[in-house]
């Protein structure tokens, strides 16, 4: 199956629940996941879309047990940068109406210790399936020496000290998600 293909899939399967049961399926992920959240320090979290694992709740505890956390904000068509956030106040509302970060602009990636990794599908060895405009896969490697280009596989080990952690409902998993030379799979997968 072609990525456009595995797209439309997922997105028609996800329109098949409410965003209430949306919210009751984030539940049990968010909760597998904080365990893996305690080590970390300086996180890279995403605030989530409607159909997405909510991220909401749990980046604000994460703010209130004194860890950094930041998020992504699109610049420009193939860009992003990290923003530290503090709270909602450091939120508003964007393009498409998405709400984006407005906080400190974070440049020491090498700080980070964890990154959470949103995905339209994922497959057991990692690899992800995205919205299709490549911002994370671009942003993972600038944060080592990784070259432009090699194959998905060489990726995953480049950036030694932060960990990709993927979130996804269990109907997000798949058997396998195609992938190309610059797709960076995630270490784990919740």
């Amino acid at each position: 199956m072609r990525k456009n293909e595995l797209r439309q899939q997922i997105q028609q399967t996800k329109r098949q629940f409410t965003p209430q049961q949306l919210e009751e399926l984030s539940l049990p992920v968010i909760s597998r996941l904080k365990s893996l959240l305690a080590e970390a320090q300086t996180i890279m979290a995403y605030y989530s879309l409607p159909d997405e694992v909510n991220t909401h709740a749990l980046i604000d505890e994460l703010v209130a047990e004194g860890k950094t956390v930041l998020l992504p904000k699109v610049t420009g068509p193939d860009t992003m940068e990290v923003r530290r956030y503090m709270g909602r106040a450091d939120l508003q509302e964007g393009a498409f109406h998405i709400m984006e970060p407005v906080g400190e602009l974070f440049t020491d990636y090498a700080s980070i210790d964890l990154i959470l990794v949103p995905g339209l599908a994922f497959d057991t060895a990692g690899h992800r399936l995205g919205r299709g405009r490549g911002y994370y896969d671009r942003f993972l490697r600038t944060m080592g020496t990784v070259p432009a280009v090699r194959s998905a596989a060489d990726y995953r080990g480049t950036v030694p000290s932060v960990r990709t952690i993927g979130l996804c409902f269990d109907f997000q998993k798949v058997d396998e998600v195609p992938v190309n030379a610059y797709d960076i799979p995630v270490d784990r997968l919740i």
